[in-house]
């Protein structure tokens, strides 16, 4: 197992909190790569893939209004975000990264690649970052709600134990296959309050202005599609409730022409919105991706 140390910084109203994965012995040549996570998990649901990049310098911030940066407190959107990546790497003194995002992290990483190009050596989007335009009059939280299912109604419910709020995750369709004292572990981090009064610490607040923003600004949405670095993105074949049609199926992935913008899409079978980050065979997948850009 890999060291790990938390770092906190004041940002906003509140901290902005950090895991921290060190290459052994070469701290100070290792590659940097700094990871945003999707919209309702925290910094320690890329342990898995710290692990499987031991000879880098892994940098994961809990987003604002998230884990342990929940009281960082607004603006929430990506240009938000983003900026935060360049304040950890400023705070930490590094002077340039890789970036690596899933789901929302990669709308983030894509927004910070455009924002601030002299920072990021490539980027790599995983099973995020691609919009397509919503229908006139969509209700954004009856969306959100379809679309993440579990991962919402966490956040109107409050628990009256650790393990009632573990359980959905340890028998969620997507994470069942892949579940791991590591994966409990990221859960745990979204754990506030006291028994038998226990929430998650996502911030409604950000969820929706979050949302909001990757699905609805044009300039986030078309941020891929103007990156000015190297980038891969890799799309799972089965959706965030293990569906048998992913959040990006290759019919739609090929009509966004990403290649005309300079981005290399790898399909990644046998994965799923989920087990693509936590699963063996995600994990291998993005780790190649991310090598190749160093």
């Amino acid at each position: 197992m890999r060291q790990s140390v938390e770092i906190q910084f004041p940002t906003g109203a509140g901290s902005y909190a950090v895991t921290r994965w060190s290459a052994p012995e070469v701290a100070d040549q290792a590659p940097t790569v700094i990871a945003a996570h999707g919209i309702t998990a925290n910094g320690l649901a890329w342990a898995p893939m710290a692990e499987a990049l031991p000879e880098t310098d892994f940098i994961a911030p809990d987003l604002r209004g998230r884990g342990h940066s929940r009281e960082v407190g607004g603006p929430y959107s990506m240009a938000a975000h983003a900026d935060d990546l360049v304040r950890t790497l400023d705070h930490l003194g590094v002077e340039r990264a890789t970036l690596l995002g899933h789901s929302m992290g990669g709308w983030v990483v894509a927004a910070a690649a455009v924002r601030h190009p002299e920072r990021f050596g490539g980027a790599v989007l995983v099973d995020g970052g691609l919009g397509f335009p919503l229908p006139a009059g969509t209700d954004l939280d009856h969306l959100l709600d379809a679309l993440l299912g579990p991962a919402m109604a966490k956040l109107r419910t409050v628990f009256a134990s650790r393990e009632e709020f573990l359980a959905p995750w340890r028998n969620h369709p997507s994470l069942v296959d892949v579940y791991s004292p590591a994966v409990e572990a990221y859960q745990e981090r979204d754990i506030i309050g006291t028994e038998p009064e226990l929430r998650s610490s996502c911030v409604l607040d950000a969820i929706r202005d979050d949302a909001a923003d990757e699905l609805q600004n044009t300039e986030v949405v078309g941020a891929i599609h103007r990156l000015p670095v190297p980038a891969v993105f890799l799309h799972a074949e089965r959706g965030l409730l293990n569906e048998p049609v992913g959040l990006y199926s290759p019919q739609t992935v090929a009509a966004a022409k990403l290649a005309d913008a300079g981005v290399d899409v790898r399909f990644v079978p046998g994965t799923n919105h989920y087990s693509i980050l936590l699963g063996d065979r995600g994990i291998a997948a993005v780790a190649e991706a991310v090598r190749a850009l160093r």
